[in-house]
């Protein structure tokens, strides 16, 4: 109960699986959410993680009856956020295997993922804006960051739900697949992004992050300073060296 951790070679399947209550998630499944994102970024094995939740519910946010009962989630300036991960920065990527409700809390997390794959009958929500708990995981920074501030502050405004087709729409889905296949996919995707070349993927991907907010001066040397760590790794001449040997010719990746 509460925080799995399943590895298989260099993919690590996250899972929150707290069903009697939705997937929500307390303190203790917060702090144990972190230690295991934790345990994946210090793995030297482990490429991709994915995050997955139980019996059909991705997450339902915070843990209200545990609030209720006076059990917070942690609520500090520093350190991990109430949900637990949501203020990490990882070298690597996490994709989001969206089943059912990814509401509130849930659906922080799923915006602090990489990428979320979404079954058709998922749900996005801000629904704590019912009961005035309010986005303290990064939902206002990085939902209208994904999805535009017009989409965003219609989902935050009005706490409706966004269903998936909606979401892709949107931009908030990246896939969608059939019910009961979202952690299959995701994971084969991470099995995908696996097999590039690491240095490369991962110094991108942080770029990425990073130009928000940057004029575009300062963002093109930031690149380039990601671009000469990749360099320097020499990746590139191995991947040439293959390349002429006709690996990833074609538009083949494998």
């Amino acid at each position: 109960m509460g925080i799995k951790v399943e590895k298989t070679n260099s993919i690590t399947t996250i899972i929150i699986d707290n069903p009697e209550v939705k997937n929500a998630i307390d303190r203790e499944s917060a702090e144990a959410l972190a230690d295991a994102f934790r345990e994946f970024e210090r793995d030297t094995n482990a490429r991709v993680a994915v995050l997955w939740g139980s019996n059909g519910v991705f997450c339902s946010g915070a843990n209200l009856k545990a609030v209720a009962e006076g059990n917070h989630n942690r609520i500090e300036k520093t350190g991990d956020g109430p949900m637990g991960p949501t203020r990490m920065v990882l070298s690597k990527p996490v994709i989001a295997a969206v089943a059912g409700y990814a509401v509130a809390g849930g659906l922080e997390l799923a915006l602090w993922c990489d990428l979320r794959v979404v079954e058709r009958d998922a749900v996005f929500g801000v629904f704590c804006r019912r009961v005035g708990v309010p986005l303290i995981d990064g939902g206002t920074v990085r939902l209208p960051r994904l999805i535009g501030v017009s989409h965003a502050i219609d989902m935050i405004l009005t706490g409706r739900s966004v269903g998936a087709e909606e979401a892709y729409r949107m931009g908030l889905a990246n896939r969608i697949v059939d019910v009961g296949k979202s952690r299959e996919e995701a994971e084969s995707i991470a099995q995908q992004l696996a097999k590039f070349p690491q240095t490369c993927l991962r110094e991108d991907r942080l770029s990425t992050y990073e130009q928000v907010g940057l004029n575009l001066k300062d963002a093109m040397a930031n690149e380039f300073e990601h671009g000469l760590k990749t360099l320097a790794s020499g990746e590139f001449i191995k991947g040439s060296k293959e390349f002429v040997e006709g690996k990833g010719k074609h538009g083949e990746f494998f």
